[in-house]
């Protein structure tokens, strides 16, 4: 499990976003956080299912794009004391799932072809 380069990515993320929970001030955010750092824990403990790891490290990018975006919205539109070091962590985040679900889908292509050889030698 933690040989893998994605399972670091997801740790690694999952901690970034532990760390806003602290920093957060509005409610719905931190209920989508809550849920945000909750897909990461699943992702990194599906590391036997690798569609599934994959597919819900993009719905928690996903979400953590659309955190970003609503935290850009509230900064830009007056409130600057929503702003700190940790209203990047989310972008962060949701760049390290996308590199982890990469690595996740590479991981799954190796699986199948060594498979696909596999059974095709049983058949000779």
């Amino acid at each position: 499990m933690w040989q893998r380069i994605q399972t670091l990515y997801l740790v690694v993320a999952l901690g970034l976003l532990v760390a806003m929970f602290w920093h957060l001030t509005f409610l719905w955010w931190l209920i989508l956080l809550g849920v945000a750092c909750f897909m990461q824990l699943v992702a990194v403990l599906a590391y036997k299912f690798r569609l599934f790891q994959m597919r819900t490290a993009i719905i928690a990018a996903i979400m953590l794009l659309g955190l970003q975006i609503w935290m850009a919205v509230v900064y830009l539109t007056g409130d600057k004391a929503a702003f700190n070091i940790t209203a990047v962590f989310p972008v962060v985040a949701a760049i390290l799932d996308g590199l982890a679900a990469r690595a996740i889908f590479s991981d799954e292509l190796i699986v199948r072809s060594s498979s696909r050889l596999r059974s095709s030698k049983r058949k000779h």
